[in-house]
């Protein structure tokens, strides 16, 4: 399996999505998020979909060359339009006005509307937190899980990523779907023709499966069982609602080329923890604390933190079959 350091496999992600027709600048905020999510053993966000990023902005789904706008309609609000290109450089863009913002109001929210999959929501509120400010990420998807009790998909698996700074340390990195695991591994597996395992998914009878093929026609089993559509009803209003984004059933597809965007929504909360109480981040160290000292717990996202030390070492494997996809794009 070839090995490539992390600046070889951005290069490797920025050139052939430059080559399907990607502004140079939105290739490389794409590279740091697929290198990053590949880099932090996160594979279903990473490398793997660039060819069908790739095949995406050659049929016009993603506009590569979208310049993502910011508007500021009130004093804690940072509005930004995708412009029906790439969620990256318009996350890039929230996350490099919010820290001001939410130093000045004490808070500050960022509703991103006509935007794309939006990949290891983790990354994005980490980059927050490692600023001292504490953040929550909101993402609608395509449909993929039916309401509880029903048979036909009206959620997409939604993620709810938070991070929290903690006193001279890593911050805490929290980072979930809703469905009971991400649809990429159902992807992944369907690819390697395996199949998965049994409580995933429901093929569109409502009927368990281990097929991943009636897996992806049918619905995703969710995260708590009604609990999980409960949160996920949540998000599609927040993210979608609220921000002017398409409901799931609304969008298209984040895997291939039919149809036209997407089209989802995120919305980015940023919240200065000295607006709130003084000593906050000190506190949150107790907690932290309190977590580690239990026997075989940890704090979210010390795996990801492991993971990155090891492919900044070691660098990144990547598959043969995927190497040469990539680089025939």
């Amino acid at each position: 399996m070839p090995v490539l350091s992390l600046a070889d496999a951005h290069a490797l992600v920025a050139e052939a999505l430059t080559r399907c027709g990607t502004a140079p600048d939105n290739a490389a905020a794409v590279a740091r998020a697929l290198v990053g999510a590949e880099a932090a053993g996160l594979p279903t966000h990473g490398i793997g979909r660039v060819p069908s990023y790739g095949a995406q902005v050659r049929a016009g789904k993603i506009d590569g060359r979208a310049r993502p706008s910011v508007d500021r309609p009130r004093p804690a609000i940072v509005a930004v339009d995708a412009g029906h290109g790439f969620a990256y450089p318009a996350l890039e863009a929230a996350c490099a006005a919010l820290p001001e913002v939410a130093r000045a109001e004490g808070l500050a929210a960022a509703p991103i509307r006509r935007s794309h999959h939006c990949g290891a929501a983790g990354l994005v509120v980490e980059s927050l937190a490692a600023q001292g400010l504490v953040a929550l990420l909101f993402a609608n998807a395509p449909a993929a899980m039916a309401p509880w009790g029903g048979t036909v998909p009206l959620f997409g698996t939604n993620p709810i990523a938070f991070a929290c700074p903690l006193p001279g340390g890593d911050p805490i990195v929290i980072d979930l779907a809703l469905s009971k695991v991400a649809r990429g591994h159902i992807v992944a597996a369907q690819k390697r023709g395996e199949p998965i395992p049994e409580g995933w998914a429901l093929d569109a009878a409502g009927r368990p499966t281990t097929d991943p093929d009636a897996a992806l026609a049918g619905t995703m089993v969710p995260l708590g069982d009604a609990k999980g559509t409960a949160l996920a009803l949540m998000v599609e209003l927040l993210a979608a609602g609220l921000t002017g984004g398409r409901f799931a059933t609304e969008a298209s597809s984040f895997l291939d080329t039919t149809g036209g965007p997407p089209s989802v929504g995120q919305l980015i909360l940023a919240l200065d923890p000295g607006a709130f109480a003084e000593g906050a981040v000190a506190r949150f160290g107790l907690l932290a604390e309190a977590v580690e000292a239990q026997d075989g717990a940890r704090l979210p996202g010390s795996r990801r933190l492991a993971a990155r030390e090891r492919a900044r070492a070691e660098g990144l494997g990547i598959g043969d079959a995927l190497l040469a996809e990539i680089e025939a794009v």
